[in-house]
């Protein structure tokens, strides 16, 4: 019997992967063998180890040790130093800012420690592609219970109880929704995944199915035999090439295993799962319009009621859940609805999953429980904002959710107290923004996103959102009207209220939270013609303040249109006819010596960033305007 003396979990997700982490793995497996440890020290490839931002990671166990940003050339040193000579590589760990811990461990690493895995409960510590190892910790127990020792209606009673919601963005009840299609007669029903996760910045179920399929197949099982459906589809966006592999690889595991398939641990329940291809159509987020695609039409939402727990695909008895909520299920009815609701709040229980990217300093995938604030999860998990910038937004939900500004973040994060920002949980993108970000220019980006991605089936969601859009990138490019404000609160609203799905109900909250959080961004853009983030090119002037230039040549060699000048040891100055206003010298310069100023501003610049503002009728007197 072999003798492991230990296990290099290697992340193999999509991030670490792009990251070359299988070259990493390549050169490891040399380097072993070429040492004579390739008996003793075992590589596992494991899906998303969740820590995004410092990929290809390595974790190393039992020693729970923690490796990032390894390259093929640390690899002989690494080698050579943890497992011949017994101490950890330095040069490779997580290292805290101004803390000196000789070893830390995972968990001693801010970004782990804050943490609490229940979706995620196997990350890092499987091989995603062999079953046995999802079994060895308690895979498909809780399937065999539900389908041995419970009922249909013990199944979803325990559901309901654990109040789990649901986590694609909308939050019903998981538990309600199972109930209404279990009562439903009807001799076919289907079980359904929703794998499309179309929002920008988000990752949470793309990591989910490649680091855990066999937690999504066990939670459809699961909801299956609840229902009564002998038929289910795992929708997965085509651009998920590695996780279409290993839910592919997971189905025909379970099936082989006699998990899937015809009479299932011989019980007499039979259930039939495959997976559809979707074609990254944001809109067949809607669990209709996924419907329509699965059955080869157009995807495109449909007016309900009938609602698809009595009518839905194929016009059958139908239930959708996303990859997280089924990757719930299996420790739910395993470990009972108590136990899930020990953590969260009460309309709000259990753990949510996010996807923590944008302008922060630890970029990945977390866990947290329900009630936890937004302050807690962006600075001791996520580490604040990156070096040298200061926070000022985060938006949750994706295109359809909104920013949140910084005197919010002590809010907890439950569904009733995001929604009251303005925002909503959504999926679990979180997008952290800093002060070089244009909160107009924001608002206008998703608005850009969902316009472009609406079916154009209801006239409020196809022409309002294009009409939002269009005033957006007027008041961008410094044609905005005062009156614009309004029309864009009135008609935003009008959208929310008439459109017939989700997407254009949603579409319009990055317009109103912006307008009521940063409002004064929009009047400087109308009545300054001033971009303060210097991000709107017609709005923005940059200059350089002589006092506080250092003459390094940063911008100077930053500039790609030669509009810097300036002598070594001499202040630089812009010419202004040849600048671009691409931002790249603000971006350069150290010293905090570039300035954004109104478009076109020949004033005294002290004076008007000395005030922190500038006043209409003053900007238009130095011909500004």
């Amino acid at each position: 019997m072999e003798k492991i003396r230990a296990n290099l979990m290697l992340c193999a997700g999509t991030g670490c992967v792009a990251s070359a982490s299988m070259k990493v793995n390549e050169a490891l497996r040399k380097e072993l063998k070429k040492r004579g440890l390739e008996e003793e020290i075992k590589i596992v490839l494991t899906g998303c180890n969740g820590y995004c931002a410092e990929g290809p990671v390595m974790a190393v166990y039992p020693d729970e040790i923690f490796y990032q940003k390894l390259t093929v050339e640390d690899i002989p040193a690494l080698v050579e130093e943890h497992f011949l000579k017994g101490r950890p590589y330095e040069k490779l760990m997580f290292k805290e800012p101004e803390k000196k811990t000789a070893i830390p461990r995972m968990k001693d690493i801010p970004f782990f420690k804050h943490q609490v895995l229940r979706v995620l409960r196997n990350k890092g510590l499987i091989d995603p592609e062999k079953i046995e190892e999802y079994i060895a910790r308690d895979g498909y127990m809780a399937a065999a219970k539900a389908l041995t020792q419970m009922t249909p209606e013990e199944i979803i009673k325990t559901v309901k109880d654990s109040g789990l919601r649901g986590r694609g963005g909308a939050g019903f009840p998981t538990g309600m929704k199972w109930e209404f299609a279990s009562k439903v007669k009807s001799d076919i029903k289907y079980m359904l995944c929703n794998g499309d996760e179309g929002d920008p910045g988000a990752f949470m179920d793309r990591s989910v199915m490649e680091a855990d399929p066999h937690s999504v197949i066990e939670g459809m099982i699961i909801g299956a035999r609840a229902i009564g459906a002998n038929h289910g589809f795992i929708y997965v966006r085509a651009e998920y090439p590695l996780a279409v592999k290993r839910l592919q690889l997971g189905i025909d595991q379970a099936t082989e295993a006699g998990l899937l398939g015809k009479n299932i641990l011989d019980t007499g329940f039979d259930f039939q799962l495959e997976i559809y291809l979707g074609a990254g159509a944001f809109v067949c987020g809607e669990e209709t319009a996924l419907m329509r695609s699965i059955e080869g039409k157009r995807g495109m939402p449909r007016p309900r009621p009938p609602f698809p727990a009595h009518k839905g695909l194929w016009d059958k008895p139908s239930v959708l859940n996303n990859v997280e909520t089924l990757a719930q299920i299996a420790p739910i009815i395993l470990n009972g609805s108590d136990w899930y609701r020990s953590l969260g709040t009460e309309k709000s229980s259990g753990t949510k999953v996010f996807a923590l990217t944008g302008a922060i300093s630890n970029v990945g995938l977390v866990e947290v429980p329900m009630g936890i604030s937004l302050r807690t999860i962006i600075y001791d998990i996520g580490g604040g904002p990156t070096k040298g910038r200061k926070f000022k937004a985060v938006q949750l939900g994706g295109p359809s959710g909104g920013c949140i500004p910084e005197s919010l973040l002590d809010i907890p994060v439950t569904y009733e107290d995001i929604m009251a920002t303005g925002a909503i949980v959504g999926s679990g993108g979180m997008v952290v923004m800093d002060d070089k970000t244009c909160m107009v220019g924001t608002a206008r980006f998703f608005l850009d996103f969902t316009a472009d991605e609406s079916c154009g089936k209801c006239v409020p969601c196809r022409v309002g959102t294009r009409i939002l859009l269009d005033i957006l990138t007027d008041i961008t490019e410094g044609k905005g009207r005062e009156s614009d404000l309004e029309t864009l609160e009135d008609l935003s609203r009008d959208v929310l209220a008439s459109s017939l799905c989700g997407l254009g109900q949603t579409a319009p909250n990055p317009v109103l939270t912006t307008l009521k959080y940063f409002r004064d961004e929009y009047e400087s853009h109308i009545k300054q013609k001033w971009c303060k983030a210097g991000v709107c090119r017609n709005l923005t002037t940059f200059w350089i303040d002589e006092k506080l230039c250092k003459a390094c040549g940063a911008c100077l060699r930053a500039c790609p249109s030669k509009a810097i000048v300036g002598e070594k040891k001499v202040p630089h100055k812009i010419i202004q006819e040849l600048c671009v206003h691409c931002r790249s010298c603000y971006d350069a310069c150290k010293f905090n010596s570039i300035k954004i100023l109104p478009a076109g501003f020949e004033g005294d610049p002290y004076e008007l960033l000395g005030a922190g503002t500038v006043d209409a009728t003053k900007a238009e007197k130095k011909g500004d305007a």
